[in-house]
């Protein structure tokens, strides 16, 4: 059979042949629209066959090109086009509509407003597990222990390579770059405070806090995403069990008590890696470095990096579990939120750090 060939005459464009999938592939469609858009109607009487993407393209014809009706259609194609043309999308939705001021600013509008519902949800999550947090403190038997005791054991224990390993390289950096700089002023020595202060005050809670946020924050949504597609939350409920109790109280206990131990183990790797590169950079020795480490960097600077290692673990814990509740039925949303919700929580730890920067600068320590 031949492919589908089309003309004007006497006013309406003739269509002949056989419109299916595979004439598409030599089919030239601009000129055709053109042809249609001469034309006060669309006569197929001609045509000897016809699939679904055939009568796609003569009805998108009749409805974007004001080609007029469609005539000489048998009964089985009369059938055909009317049921796509029930199912083509509206004439205003093929139309990309320009955005203004006013349509920029209802968008901003609404995310705004968007980000506002959220923050009030995070904290009333927030609130929901203080309180159970609260109750188990006072009722000791509600809290699962061995729970706890696994999720120190995923969280902390399994962590513990990465983590010394980023302090000992970020310790080495550190000793690297001061060191090529203070060699100007014959200032070497002072790469020790560099190194001291910039570790146990700051970049060793912090980048711990990161590394923790990007592998167990999502694994925490992960997991509890995973039993919401599952609908076992709901199961729990249904059983009278509180899913806050069981599944968030032990993940955020653990993160409390194994992110400071981290804090401390990145803070002696990283002055470990310091000290091995001050060694064969400066020629500072390992006694040299203990000495001035010890009596020319306060106590304080590291009491501020443990002081923050709470605040940074009840975050990710929180904000790991919450997204984590907010899966809903489908994987696209799992992937979704577990994205979301490392990068939540690793803005909101810098957030945090920023302003205890800000605190203790203002209190003088």
């Amino acid at each position: 059979m031949d492919d589908a060939r089309f003309e004007i005459a006497d006013g309406r464009l003739l269509v002949t042949g056989r419109l299916t999938i595979e004439v598409f592939e030599t089919l030239d469609r601009a000129s055709t629209r053109q042809m249609a858009q001469e034309a006060q109607g669309i006569d197929i009487a001609g045509l000897t066959q016809m699939d679904t993407s055939g009568a796609w393209f003569l009805v998108d014809l009749e409805q974007r090109l004001g080609a007029g009706r469609i005539t000489g259609a048998s009964e089985a194609q009369d059938q055909l086009i009317a049921t796509i043309r029930q199912n083509m999308p509206p004439k205003d939705a093929v139309a990309t509509k320009s955005l203004g001021l006013t349509d920029h600013l209802e968008n901003l509008g609404r995310r705004v407003a968007l980000g506002g519902r959220n923050a009030l949800e995070l904290i009333s999550f927030l609130g929901q597990v203080m309180a159970t947090l609260a109750r188990v403190i006072i009722h000791p038997r509600q809290l699962r222990l061995t729970s706890v005791v696994h999720h120190c054991q995923q969280v902390g224990v399994q962590a513990v390579p990465i983590v010394a390993l980023m302090a000992f390289l970020i310790g080495v950096v550190l000793a690297f770059q001061g060191s090529a700089q203070l060699r100007q002023f014959g200032a070497e020595v002072f790469v020790v405070d560099l190194i001291s202060i910039s570790i146990l005050r700051e970049l060793g809670i912090l980048l711990t806090a990161i590394i923790v946020a990007g592998r167990s924050g999502s694994a925490f949504t992960a997991a509890i995403g995973s039993m919401k597609m599952r609908e076992e939350i709901d199961a729990m409920r249904t059983l009278g069990l509180d899913p806050v109790a069981i599944l968030i109280v032990p993940r955020v206990l653990a993160l409390i008590i194994m992110l400071p131990a981290l804090g401390l183990i990145a803070n002696i790797s990283g002055l470990i890696g310091g000290a091995m590169m001050s060694w064969i950079e400066l020629g500072v020795s390992p006694a040299v470095f203990q000495s001035r480490l010890v009596s020319n960097t306060d106590v304080w600077h590291f009491n501020v990096g443990m002081i923050k290692a709470p605040f940074f673990a009840l975050i990710i814990g929180i904000i790991g579990c919450y997204q984590g509740m907010k899966v809903g039925g489908d994987a696209e949303s799992l992937g979704r939120l577990t994205s979301a919700s490392v990068v939540m929580a690793i803005f909101m730890v810098i957030v945090v750090d920023a302003l205890f920067s800000i605190f203790f600068a203002i209190v003088g320590v």
